[in-house]
């Protein structure tokens, strides 16, 4: 059942050395906050999986925490590369990366398969094209009924899976609404998982304002409820998805994104900037930038 807790306490109790840890959320509801917190504890030799490793992974690789990187596309959104995972990848630097590549079918098929206790996942895909070649766990297999070819690669199995979802009720449940890419099936998937939460409510379903149900009281588009059961730990991050955005509560920050191009191409620019804005900050600095926001 779902404690609430501190970040800094949800964190340390569930992120330790060496897991395979997701952080997800797709465009939306992408928990910064919680990066950060991992960072700041300096938690290391992760295998970080991901559909769409954008800025948060980028920050997590520069650091130095992360060895291996399970994906499906990964960039800064509409700007450009990650310079500080192709640094690792391509020099090293800070330290070696691993990567293990995917399609975003694969990827969310594996998360599936991985939330329905399935050692791997079986789809259609991966026809003419040259990922295979490169990564030895896209395999192929005959259908027993159909005879059909079929890709299949391992499950996604996270050992802690990362999340933030826009409010809780006091008993531990959780609610996303909106774009909710994989989030559901990442804390399904995986042994222990953390949500980050905008904020708690006595009741999911009562309209907190005009942004969240019409007059009849019909919810938004893709509304979804994780139960308390499947949730480790809860804390309470206000624009915990900063710059990334949190439906009905704030926009997506597209400044960010395009300065972050500039702010994380050289390496010193990168630790000058982590250090001002991450290292020396409490779990609620990105929190304030979010409201200002707006």
């Amino acid at each position: 059942m779902a404690q609430f807790l501190s970040l800094a306490e949800a964190i340390k109790a569930n992120v330790r050395d060496g897991d395979t840890l997701a952080l997800e959320g797709f465009t939306h509801l992408i928990p910064y906050a919680a990066g950060h917190e991992i960072i700041r504890q300096g938690i290391k030799d992760l295998t970080v999986i991901r559909m769409t490793p954008d800025l948060i992974y980028d920050q997590m690789v520069g650091m130095g925490l992360v060895k291996k990187m399970i994906f499906s596309w990964t960039g800064n959104p509409g700007v450009g590369s990650l310079h500080r995972v192709r640094d690792a990848y391509e020099k090293g630097h800070p330290r070696p990366l691993e990567i293990e590549e995917h399609s975003h079918a694969a990827m969310a098929n594996a998360y599936e398969a991985g939330a329905a206790g399935l050692p791997c996942a079986i789809f259609r895909g991966y026809i003419g094209v040259d990922l295979p070649k490169v990564n030895p766990n896209i395999k192929f297999i005959e259908c027993p009924f159909t005879g059909e070819r079929l890709a299949a690669i391992p499950a996604h199995r996270p050992d802690v899976s990362v999340v933030h979802g826009l409010r809780a009720d006091k008993k531990g449940n959780v609610l996303f609404e909106g774009i909710v890419g994989v989030q559901k099936e990442a804390v399904l998937a995986a042994k222990r998982s953390v949500v980050t939460v905008e904020e708690v409510v006595d009741e999911l379903f009562d309209a907190r304002s005009g942004d969240h149900s019409d007059a009849r009281g019909r919810r938004n588009a893709n509304a979804v409820i994780l139960p308390s059961w499947t949730i480790s730990a809860i804390a309470v991050v206000p624009g915990g998805a900063f710059p990334s955005y949190a439906h009905g509560y704030y926009k997506r920050n597209n400044k960010f994104y395009l300065d972050w191009d500039e702010i994380s191409r050289e390496r010193d620019t990168f630790m000058k900037w982590m250090e001002e804005n991450v290292l020396a900050s409490g779990p609620d600095a990105f929190a304030v930038h979010a409201r200002a926001a707006g």
